[in-house]
């Protein structure tokens, strides 16, 4: 059974959309993720994720978004887009100055408060797409 090969609701390697304006944390994060065996892809700004997702969507297993960043789109705009979009992407924000429901997050998210350690990054990924699995059946 485990022979079988994995497409994108491959549980254990999802593909993740790491959105930070912040290069240091983005580079971090993708880090830690690939570390674990996920895929990553990072993006700069919300503005930039968007191409990706409007093409890729299908293929992403999580957003994992800051709030605060540059250009049109903020973490907020973003995640209350692919939930429109694309309702069974679950979404994971991470800030340091705002919560999902402060920014305007219309939608269900999972919520990592800044500064976090390496284990809780884990575990809020590992959260976000745990629920995510629970709902979608």
């Amino acid at each position: 059974m485990n022979s079988v090969p994995m497409d994108r609701n491959d549980i254990a390697h999802p593909l993740v959309v790491v959105v930070e304006d912040e290069v240091i944390i983005r580079e971090f994060v993708c880090e830690i993720l690939k570390e674990e065996g996920y895929q990553t892809v990072e993006f700069e700004t919300a503005d930039a994720a968007v191409p990706f997702l409007e093409t890729k969507a299908p293929e992403v297993g999580l957003l994992l978004t800051d709030i605060l960043m540059p250009g049109t789109l903020n973490g907020a705009d973003l995640s209350n887009l692919v939930h429109d979009r694309w309702p069974q992407l679950p979404i994971l924000i991470m800030s340091g100055h705002e919560t999902p429901e402060s920014s305007g997050v219309k939608c269900e998210v999972a919520f990592l408060r800044k500064p976090w350690t390496i284990g809780q990054m884990l575990q809020g990924v590992e959260d976000a797409l745990q629920h995510a699995r629970a709902h979608s059946h």
